[in-house]
């Protein structure tokens, strides 16, 4: 690290010119909620010297020196800049070439808060972080976690200078290695390639130092453990060799192996000093802080029991109570520290939201920070994008929230200072993102340059700083109004919806809800002809239109076309939360933006932590399911998912739909949700590819949630780029006409039909990722798979005697793969029916959340949480009675080129041919990971797809504004 990125004027100048007024944006896709932040919200532009207007994602943390005249910011994200112009990257060359690595860092944003505004003094760049800071009690130091890079940053003050650097005996090295096979590339912050082992990164998380200056603890997110460094006096710069303790129960006592405990380390606070110093580490999957002594041997000596997932924590300044952030259970908890046990949960949200919600869980608080005169606590609520006031009383009983004060979008950390408050968030309103690209079929001019745009929906999520003073008592009652008015926490559903639902309910039993994998509203549906301005497409951006999605073309004109539908997520790791629960945790929020940038952690969502099936509760029932799991008793041992949402009364991790479905007494059929795909492209263990697998009666789904494995198609395959969604709509088939054909059909069905997310068109080296079957093995070929079983799977309903009784919901997890020329958010959402609107279009702005309260109130669902409570359901898409209706599927003309057995082709059709053949996509994609969703390199993808898909329109120029050329290979190929 460097001082390369000292502020200028000039970038300063560009910082302030860029500042953005979040008041003015467009409504969130999560709960339509507005913002209207307090005080003057900037954004977080470090000065890069090749990209001077760019500005950071995902500010995390902030913290101010003892001495109250520094404020430091700390961000965790998606920074990563493509170099401009690109380089010419040989195929299979990792994205991380095409990364202008000088500047695709994480970033320490120091401030002079002196005076009333900060003001950006210096911008240091560290390589990778994870949420750890904290200053040394001299203020003339301060540490940085470096999550994956797996080591403690020491950044001092020169004292001639003023100025902040690296110190000459930094980082802290944590010495943990690769994990399992996966390994971090230092130079790059890059990871290298995963083997056929569990494999997760090491992880820096949570820093804290000791009230002399001696002691210093980091939390090891990924080891399930703590390092512990120590140091003669205060100030010296001889750190001790650190000192590991595994917080796990087995790991200290054999007798305990296979005891959950201790995992998920994230944040750290240090009672006393020397001998007696006892540090309080929160476990964030077992929901408990682990007491640590920290004398010569350190041992955990107690474990506090909470109901949430503690977060970040804050000691008094006499150091006997621990205030701690906990979500899923929407409260702070306050721990005697001389007893270590809970003297109070203090609700964080409930006692201001009408009475109706407060059984509801949502807000997601993730920090806390004490008042200086600790008569108050300040709580940043990241899902209702607010800071929570709570009045002490001294006795800690009966403490509660008087007022909330509204922030930037998913705010993360507060800061206080002599009357001021600093609050730093995370996102913003992303908008339009015409100039991104996936694959194409003319989306943009010639110069267009997808990769250089940056428009990728996590870089487009900027964070933000907002500074102002501390509200009196009158403008906290005015601004705790505004906040319940953002987010929509008085919304009552109106008398006309509630008919409309309630006869919809009456006459439907039946829901099927069909996810899809990544795509935008323009690069599907842009191309639907329109009339005065409605349905609101952009052809230019349609990639995949009438030609490849033939069938969703016909249910959006047939049915109702939503031409303003926004995913409530940003990638599939959050996509899969709020789709499936209409929430997304905060450790989720926290992690991905990590993983999306390549930088460590790993995929947790879908019941799968760390490569580990957390469905199955034992070592030796996981390795029946894969033998490829470590036999270690102590690996994540139970059935907590980490990235679960909670069910009503904190009941842990049943905050899905099906769990509200099965709590109501209804009955549930799963094909394809939650399935561990880790074995589906493996060089050995595999499980075979099959287009029957029932016929031989081979097992090819596991699933990851307890409470689907008694109802799930054990012979509908998960995530498998390589399966077509044709054979996947046979099995579904097949099980409908040998168990509900003639009645029994389940409450809610889910159906997985993925192959719209492309991938896997050839066999590697060694057989590794298999190749696509029945040359469905192109990206057009793919996509027109997806769309051919959605409209196979709405026919059959049709002719089926559930025609007037169900209704087929289908919509992807995330837009982030394409452009849109309305917001990056936007989607495909098609509802198909007996009670579904005909031929109409309707803009009303619905998000994922709307969704699926539709999909509650049809089956007389109630709420799962607070986002889902304040939802209206989408009750302008249906009519009062039904109307009989029929669907005919029809194959894209694309099809007939692969081995599908199709119905004949119709007269005078023209079978279209792929732009290029498998051997071309397998050679130009080699080295990229299809085997789950989102593995692959998602930007590096894209700039593949679109110089594939191009067809005769001139590929982006070269520097030298000539055209790049492909090789004679290429074009016979």
């Amino acid at each position: 690290m460097t001082n390369k990125f000292q502020i200028s004027a000039l970038a300063f100048a560009v910082f302030v010119a860029g500042a953005f007024a979040q008041s003015t944006t467009p409504a969130l896709p999560n709960l339509g909620q507005d913002l209207t932040p307090l005080g003057t919200l900037v954004p977080l532009n470090p000065g890069l010297p090749d990209s001077p207007d760019w500005t950071a994602t995902h500010a995390v943390s902030s913290v101010v020196s003892p001495q109250g005249d520094v404020l430091l910011v700390l961000t965790s994200g998606y920074n990563r800049i493509f170099t401009n112009p690109l380089p010419q990257l040989a195929p299979g060359t990792p994205l991380l070439a095409a990364f202008n690595r000088a500047e695709s860092s994480e970033h320490v944003f120091i401030y002079d808060i002196t005076t009333s505004t900060p003001v950006l003094k210096q911008v240091l760049p560290v390589i990778n972080t994870f949420s750890g800071i904290v200053f040394d009690p001299s203020g003339e130091a301060f540490y940085v976690s470096g999550g994956p890079s797996d080591n403690v940053h020491i950044i001092a003050k020169n004292a001639s200078t003023g100025l902040w650097g690296e110190s000459a005996n930094s980082p802290l090295n944590l010495g943990h290695g690769p994990l399992g096979g996966l390994g971090l590339n230092a130079t790059s912050g890059g990871l290298l390639p995963i083997n056929e082992q569990v494999a997760v990164t090491p992880c820096a998380a949570g820093v804290a130092i000791s009230s002399d200056g001696r002691t210093l603890v980091v939390a090891n997110f990924g080891n399930d453990s703590i390092t512990v460094f120590n140091r003669a006096y205060p100030g010296s710069a001889n750190w001790s060799a650190g000192k590991e303790l595994d917080l796990r129960p087995g790991k200290s006592n054999p007798a305990q192996a296979g005891v959950p405990g201790g995992e998920y380390p994230f944040w750290v606070a240090i009672k006393g000093t020397g001998a007696n110093a006892t540090a309080y580490v929160s476990s964030l999957r077992d929901r408990e802080i682990v007491v640590v002594s920290l004398g010569r041997t350190p041992s955990v000596t107690a474990r506090i029991p909470l109901k949430g997932q503690p977060n970040k924590m804050a000691l008094n300044r006499a150091q006997s109570l621990l205030y701690v952030a906990a979500d899923q259970s929407d409260t702070v908890d306050v721990i005697d520290t001389a007893k270590n046990a809970v003297l109070e949960s203090i609700p964080v949200i409930a006692t201001l939201i009408p009475t109706r919600l407060a059984q509801y869980r949502g807000a997601n608080p993730n920090s806390v920070t004490l008042s200086q005169d600790e008569t108050q606590l300040y709580v940043t609520n990241g899902n209702l994008n607010c800071v929570a006031v709570i009045a002490l009383r001294g006795s800690s009983s009966n403490d509660h929230v008087i007022g909330l004060i509204p922030t930037g979008w998913y705010p993360n950390s507060v800061s206080l200072n002599s009357g001021n408050m600093y609050v730093v968030n995370a996102k913003s309103p992303t908008g339009p993102n015409k100039d991104f690209c996936y694959g194409g079929y003319g989306p943009g001019p010639p110069t267009r340059n997808c990769m250089t745009a940056n428009e990728y929906n996590p870089q487009r999520t900027k964070a933000g700083l907002a500074s102002f003073a501390l509200p009196d008592a009158a403008q906290l009652a005015t601004l705790t109004s505004q906040v319940i008015a953002n987010d929509h926490l008085s919304f009552t559903e109106s008398d006309n919806d509630k008919a409309v639902m309630a006869a919809v309910h009456q006459g439907v039993q039946h829901v099927i809800f069909i996810l899809k994998e990544n795509r935008t509203y323009d690069q599907i549906l842009g191309d639907l002809p329109a009339v005065n301005g409605k349905p609101d497409g952009d052809p230019s951006l349609t990639e995949f239109g009438q030609a490849v999605t033939p069938n969703e073309h016909n249910i959006a004109r047939t049915f109702v076309t939503l031409d303003h539908f926004l995913d409530s997520a940003e990638v599939s790791v959050d996509g899969w939360l709020w789709s499936t629960s209409a929430q997304c945790p905060d450790v989720v929020e926290r992690e991905w933006p990590i993983t999306y940038s390549y930088r460590g952690l790993s995929v947790e969502s879908e019941g799968i932590n760390r490569n580990i099936n957390v469905g199955i509760p034992t070592a030796a029932g996981r390795q029946r399911a894969n033998p490829l799991t470590p036999d270690d008793p102590d690996l994540l041992p139970g059935q907590t998912d980490i990235a679960a949402p909670d069910g009503p009364e904190n009941e842990i991790n049943t905050g899905y739909l099906w769990d509200n479905v099965l709590r109501a007494g209804l009955n549930v059929r799963n094909y394809g949700f939650f399935l561990d795909g880790t074995r589906y492209n493996t060089p050995t263990n595999a499980i075979p590819l099959s287009r029957n697998p029932f016929a031989t009666g081979t097992v090819v789904a596991y699933p990851t949630n307890a409470a689907l494995t008694p109802y799930t198609d054990p012979y509908f395959r998960g995530f498998d780029n390589a399966l077509p969604d044709f054979y996947r709509f046979a099995e579904w088939q097949r099980d409908f006409n040998a168990n509900y054909s003639r009645g029994g059909l389940p409450a809610l069905s889910l159906v997985r039909f993925m192959h719209d997310h492309t991938g896997n068109f050839m066999a590697g080296a060694g057989g590794a990722p298999p190749a696509a079957i029945d040359g469905v093995n192109t990206p057009e070929l793919m996509v027109a798979d997806n769309d051919y079983a959605v409209g196979l799977l709405i026919q059959k309903i049709a002719n089926s005697i559930y025609a007037n009784s169900t209704l087929i919901f289908v919509v992807e997890d995330d837009a982030q793969d394409g452009a849109d020329h309305v917001d990056s958010h936007r989607t495909v959402a098609l509802v198909a029916g007996a009670y579904v609107k005909r031929g109409a279009v309707v803009s009303t702005p619905y998000n994922t959340i709307n969704l699926i309260r539709t999909m509650e109130e049809v089956l007389g669902l109630p709420p799962m949480n607070l986002n889902d409570a304040v939802a209206a359901p989408m009750a302008d898409i249906f009519n009062t009675n039904p109307s009989s209706w029929s669907f005919t599927a029809a194959p894209s003309a694309y099809l007939y080129s692969t081995k599908l057995l199709l119905p004949p082709k119709p007269v005078g059709m023209a079978v279209l041919k792929p732009a290029h053949n498998a051997k071309y996509w397998a050679r130009v994609t080699r080295g990229m990971n299809f085997s789950d969703a989102d593995l692959v390199d998602p930007a590096g993808f894209n700039r593949i797809l679109w110089k594939g898909l191009m067809g005769n329109k001139p590929y982006p120029p070269t520097p030298n504004g000539g055209e790049q050329e492909e090789s004679g290979r290429e074009k016979r190929e």
